[in-house]
């Protein structure tokens, strides 16, 4: 009896030394993965206005869903102060018939300074 206590106890100890040494090295992982993300992937204003809002229900980055992919939009409009205003009032006020006859839901809560942000950070995406 007690050579089976003594038998589970070392097994017991062996096993909770790999614990420990695949958490600390799970933990270092995890470390340099955060510090290489914060370095390479920082999110601009109008991004994070966009994640936040409804925006995402009928938009996506690089895929049509209901409403046009945001690359889509940055390839039609040149990335200028006077397509910045017209995308900033498309957001705000809503619309139709641009991109088909599906209605864009209006934004009149949002101001037009971040609609302003969201409407750079789409046609940022346009690529050169």
């Amino acid at each position: 009896m007690k050579k089976t206590f003594l038998i589970l106890g070392a097994v017991v100890i062996f096993m909770a030394s790999f614990s420990k040494a695949d958490l600390a090295k799970e933990k270092a992982v995890t470390a340099v993965a955060t510090k290489h993300n914060n370095a390479f992937y920082q999110v601009s204003a109008g991004e994070k206005l966009i994640n936040k809002s409804d925006c995402l229900g009928c938009h996506n980055k690089t895929n049509k869903i209901i409403g046009p992919a945001y690359i889509e939009v940055a390839k039609k409009y040149p990335n200028n102060e006077k397509s910045i205003n017209y995308l900033a009032d498309k957001i705000i006020k809503g619309g139709t018939g641009v991109w088909g006859t599906m209605p864009m839901t209006a934004h009149a809560s949002l101001k037009k300074d971040d609609a302003k942000l969201m409407a750079k950070y789409i046609l940022s995406l346009k690529k050169k």
